[in-house]
C-alpha cells in the first residue's frame, strides 16, 4: 500500500491545495460553498475517493504521492511544508490572523506568529515591501500612516503601542479595523511566499542542525525540533546534555518522548511548561491533545520515516 501523506484531520495550506484541485476537476460536492476551507473532513475524504475511483486509484480516501499529483499537479509538499503546517495549526494563526498583546510579544500575526518584540514581524514586512512595493500600503487603507509611524519606533515603544489598542482583560484582541488589514495583507501570495521563506530560514534550518546534534533522524525528531524552535527559540543545553546520555541503541520512537518532556522542563518560564509539554509529546508520540484539539500525526504525513 502506497504512503498516506494525508487524511482526515489534517488542516491547513496544503489542504486547502488539495480542495481547490479536487473542486477544479468538479470532484467537490456542488453545493458547498465553502468547500475549500482547509480542513481535511468527512466531505473532502469523499471527494478524494472520488478522483481516486475516476483515476484508478485505491481508493482509500486518503492522499498518498500518486493522488496527490493527479489532483494538484504539482510536487508533493515537502518535509518543512509539512512541519510548518503541524506548527501552524498549533500556534492557531494561518496567514492573515493578528492577535494583540495577550503575551508581552505586542501583535502577533502570521503562520507561526511573528511578533513585534521579537522583531520578526518587522522584518516580514520589510521584505514584502522589498519583493512587493506598495502592497502592505494598499492593504493597510487608511491605517497606512499609522502603521508606518509605529514602525519608525523604537521596539518598545511599539509593544506600547500595540499594549494601547488591544481590547479585553486578556488583551489577545485587535481592534477589528486592524485584524482586518492584516488579514488583507495575509491574503496575498507574496506575503504568504514571505512568510514561508522567513519560516524556512529562521527556523527549519537551525531545526536541521538541532536534529543533528540530538541524534534525530526521522520526520518525526524534525517535526519536534522545527516546533521547539518556533515555540521556544532552540533547543537548550540541558536537552543536548540528556541526548548525549541515551544508550546509543534506544529507538527514536522510545528517545524523542524524553527528550520531550526534557525541552519542556528546560522552558524558563513555568506557566508556560505544560503548553510546551503538550505539543512536544503529541509529535514524540505522534498523536496528543493540543489547545483542546486531538492531533494525529500521521494526517500530516509525519511519521518515524528516515529523512532521505
Amino acid at each position: 500500500m502506497a504512503r498516506s501523506y494525508f487524511s482526515q484531520g489534517c488542516r491547513g495550506g496544503i489542504v486547502m491545495r488539495l480542495q481547490q484541485g479536487l473542486q477544479a476537476q468538479g470532484f467537490a460536492p456542488p453545493v458547498l460553498v465553502q468547500f475549500a476551507d482547509g480542513d481535511y473532513g468527512g466531505k473532502t475524504a469523499t471527494a478524494v475517493r472520488a478522483l481516486q475511483q475516476a483515476r484508478g486509484l485505491g481508493a482509500s480516501g486518503e492522499v498518498d504521492e500518486a493522488t496527490w499529483t493527479a489532483a494538484v499537479a504539482a510536487p508533493l509538499p515537502t518535509l518543512f511544508e509539512r512541519c510548518l503546517q503541524l506548527t501552524a495549526d498549533f500556534e492557531g494563526h494561518g496567514f492573515g490572523l493578528a492577535q494583540g498583546n495577550f503575551d508581552g510579544a505586542g501583535i502577533t500575526w502570521g503562520i507561526i506568529g511573528f511578533t513585534l518584540a521579537g522583531g520578526e514581524l518587522q522584518r516580514v514586512m520589510a521584505e514584502i515591501d522589498a519583493r512587493a512595493p506598495g502592497k502592505v500600503d494598499e492593504a493597510f487603507g487608511a491605517l497606512a500612516p499609522t502603521w508606518r509611524a509605529v514602525l519608525a519606533r523604537s521596539v518598545d515603544e511599539q509593544v506600547a503601542w500595540a499594549d494601547g489598542i488591544s481590547l479585553g482583560d486578556s488583551k489577545a484582541r485587535l481592534p477589528p479595523p486592524w485584524v482586518q488589514v492584516f488579514a488583507r495583507l495575509g491574503a496575498l501570495p507574496v506575503t504568504q511566499q514571505v512568510q514561508i521563506d522567513f519560516a524556512q530560514q529562521k527556523y527549519y534550518a537551525p531545526a536541521l542542525q538541532s536534529a543533528q546534534r540530538l541524534g534525530l533522524q526521522t520526520e518525526r525528531g524534525i517535526a519536534l525540533c522545527f516546533d521547539t524552535h518556533v515555540q521556544s527559540g532552540g533547543v537548550r543545553q540541558p536537552v543536548l546534555d540528556l541526548a548525549a546520555t541515551l544508550p546509543a541503541n534506544l529507538t527514536e520512537g522510545d528517545r524523542l518522548p524524553l527528550l520531550a518532556k526534557a525541552i519542556a522542563q528546560a522552558v524558563s518560564r513555568p506557566k508556560y511548561r505544560i503548553d510546551v509539554l503538550s505539543r512536544r509529546m503529541c509529535i514524540a508520540t505522534g498523536a496528543g491533545n493540543v489547545h483542546g484539539a486531538d492531533f494525529k500525526l500521521s494526517a500530516w504525513g509525519l511519521g518515524l520515516f528516515p529523512v532521505t
